[in-house]
């Protein structure tokens, strides 16, 4: 269809044709029928303006706030809208990033810089905690403890408290977790921690956003913001349910003397002085005026709105799981996620139980998106739905083709892998995954034409690998698929 870097320059108008070309292949956005990745409150004409506001600064450089004040001003609007919104006083300061896991990230790197006299830091996170959590460790050095949480999927204070040790630099927890949408208990682990002197931190990006008006509304949710005390930094994402466009998240800390280990500073060179707040050092204004304008048009009020009607579509999508033959739910749907998974798990069910992944594929057969998320340390297979007001409107029409498509999963059955795949699946260790093995993998279970419109087969195979073994699959599979177009070819 286009080359990258064509001999002539092509006309605007080709251009944006192509480009709307490209799009047509991609899942909706819109229209309440994708349950992951994005965020659509259905309200008409905030695309629209999300995408002036974005275009205004879009080529505002956050480098250096003294060059350009407006997005300074811009970046302490949104964190003092954020900390209002979560318990912040006139001490709480923020910074804006570019997303949940730079977030995370940040926070673990303060937490660690903050304890000079620690040389080998340690992060005790729940295992439920967002996988950010382990990237941030990678990342920074940092010693990742996992601790398993009870059968309510929920942190435990007690298992938390025995896992801290001297040389722990932070505890972390969800408001609420993304795999199952709960909240863990913050108050009580946020005593433990003040209790051995520890930071601790809430990450509240998937949900922080929405959790303060689900409990205006009357959901009872346990406080988890900075009017617990403990409680040392936090952090929301914008792009979530603040409906703001991708990337923008906010990490707050209770006062200034938290945040300062944040901050990168760098003179032992001839140029500039480099002082940053967070990992990017150029950043475009854009996101960043976008956020604010959808802050502004949206309001208090219209987001307590918002989480009225999302909090209504979760009540039916709860409603249409508990009354499917088959299927319940995984985890209480208490904030806005309904994760469900079979009666029984498809390794050892009868021929009429659910295959969880087959039905992740006969719903997008009939157009609604789901999350298939694999076994993991005793608990079951899932299907998680991220729930957006724009929901609401079709959740009606969820209930019978729900019905329908756990029919069309029963009958065709569990995912039977060939023998020499299973085999594979127990026997293979990381280190023999290459290139060529994954292509010859992607042919067998048909993505060799970048079909992914069913993937059941491919769900079953990695739920049966152990969690290195899936790592090492997804990401020679995912460099398989980046690879540049050869010069002059045309893509698309």
């Amino acid at each position: 269809m286009f080359e990258a870097l064509p001999a002539k320059g092509v006309p605007g108008d080709q251009i944006l044709a192509e480009l709307q070309q490209l799009r047509s292949a991609d899942l909706p956005t819109h229209g309440g029928r994708l349950f992951a990745y994005v965020y659509d409150p259905a309200l008409d004409g905030l695309d629209e303006l999300a995408r002036a506001a974005h275009a205004i600064s879009a080529h505002v450089n956050g480098l250096d706030p003294t060059a350009f004040p407006s997005l300074l001003a811009m970046e302490n609007a949104l964190v003092g809208a954020a900390a209002g919104l979560l318990g912040g006083d006139e001490r709480t300061v923020g910074s804006v990033t570019s997303g949940g896991t730079e977030s995370l990230i940040l926070a673990v790197k303060a937490a660690r810089d903050s304890r000079p006299d620690v040389t080998a830091p340690r992060l005790v996170v729940p295992s439920t905690a967002h996988a950010a959590f382990a990237k941030a460790a990678h990342y920074l050095r940092v010693a990742l403890d996992v601790v398993p949480v009870g059968a309510d999927l929920r942190a435990g204070p007690a298992a938390l408290a025995e896992a801290i040790g001297p040389d722990t630099v932070l505890v972390a927890a969800s408001a609420p977790s993304y795999a199952h949408g709960v909240v863990d208990p913050i108050p009580a682990i946020a005593a433990v921690c003040a209790e051995r002197g520890v930071r601790f931190h809430v990450d509240a990006c998937f949900g922080g956003w929405v959790l303060p008006y689900l409990r205006r509304l009357g959901a009872g949710l346990p406080a988890f913001d900075f009017s617990v005390p403990g409680v040392t930094s936090i952090s929301v994402d914008l792009h979530k349910y603040a409906y703001a466009p991708k990337g923008v998240s906010i990490l707050l800390h209770r006062d200034e003397a938290l945040r300062l280990p944040q901050y990168f500073a760098y003179a032992g060179w001839p140029g500039y002085t480099m002082i940053n707040p967070i990992i990017s050092s150029t950043r475009s204004g854009g996101p960043i005026a976008a956020a604010l304008a959808t802050l502004r048009h949206i309001g208090d009020a219209g987001y307590l709105e918002l989480a009225a009607e999302t909090r209504e579509a979760v009540t039916l999508l709860a409603d249409a799981v508990t009354a499917t033959p088959g299927l319940r739910l995984a985890a209480p749907p208490e904030t806005t996620v309904v994760c469900l998974t079979s009666d029984a798990a498809p390794a050892t069910a009868a021929p009429t139980a659910v295959d969880l992944f087959v039905l992740a594929d006969e719903l997008a057969a009939r157009g609604w998106h789901t999350q298939p998320q694999m076994a993991y340390a005793g608990m079951p297979p899932t299907i998680h739905l991220t729930v957006t007001a724009s929901v609401r409107a079709t959740a009606p029409g969820f209930a019978a083709d729900l019905a329908d498509a756990v029919a069309a999963a029963r009958a065709a059955g569990p995912v039977a892998l060939p023998a020499p795949l299973l085999e594979a699946a127990a026997t293979l260790t990381p280190e023999q995954i290459t290139p060529g093995l994954i292509a010859g993998l992607a042919e067998t279970l048909g993505l060799g034409g970048g079909d992914f419109s069913r993937m059941a087969a491919v769900n079953t195979l990695l739920n049966a690998a152990p969690p290195a073994l899936r790592e090492a699959l997804l990401t020679c599979f995912l460099s398989l698929l980046q690879r540049p177009a050869p010069a002059g070819q045309e893509v698309g």
